[in-house]
């Protein structure tokens, strides 16, 4: 990672946003779980971020400006079949108020957004994978949203937006909800 930050480093500049949002699903009961699904959506999720992290903050502290954003998810309050998922997202979480403190005295901000269901292709291979029309997918969960409708990305990709932008410059160790009403 710290290879490929350098290189960005040297041919576009110094990065000083970082979004955190890659990440996998490997669902199931916890005894049918395996060792491997575990650590996989660990390494992403987690080992991603820390050495994303890493290797961008030297950057970010030598500007005395940064902004990292990491996706978390309300899995991360817990859900059935996820318990790896929700580890990871409710790690996340941890990860993002830890950051906060360390980077804050050097103008680096760190948040989390918690995206509840949003219409994405991993939402699309879930309800695959359950066997339910995405359709139909989509409306169970507009159901138990309070604005009932899904999300889309734009939903968060504009949380995003303002979480980099110095208009959020007093906001650092925060899980903004992205969920369409209130999470438990």
């Amino acid at each position: 990672m710290a290879v490929a930050v350098g290189r960005v480093a040297a041919d576009l500049g110094a990065p000083t946003v970082l979004i955190n949002n890659a990440g996998i699903t490997r669902d199931n009961l916890l005894f049918k779980m395996t060792v491997d699904d575990w650590d996989a959506v660990m390494n992403v999720h987690l080992r991603g971020a820390f050495l994303m992290s890493k290797a961008v903050q030297g950057f970010m502290v030598e500007a005395k400006w940064g902004r990292v954003v990491n996706l978390s998810s309300i899995s991360a309050l817990g859900n059935r079949g996820q318990v790896n998922y929700s580890a990871a997202k409710a790690g996340l979480q941890g990860f993002t108020k830890t950051l906060a403190l360390e980077l804050g005295p050097f103008g680096v901000t760190a948040n989390a957004i918690a995206p509840g269901f949003i219409a994405t292709d991993m939402t699309r291979a879930t309800a695959e994978r359950l066997g339910v029309p995405f359709e139909q997918f989509m409306e169970m969960g507009a159901a138990q949203s309070a604005v009932r409708r899904v999300g889309v990305p734009d939903d968060i990709a504009n949380t995003v937006s303002f979480l980099v932008s110095d208009d959020a410059s007093f906001i650092s160790g925060q899980v903004i909800y992205v969920a369409g009403g209130p999470t438990n």
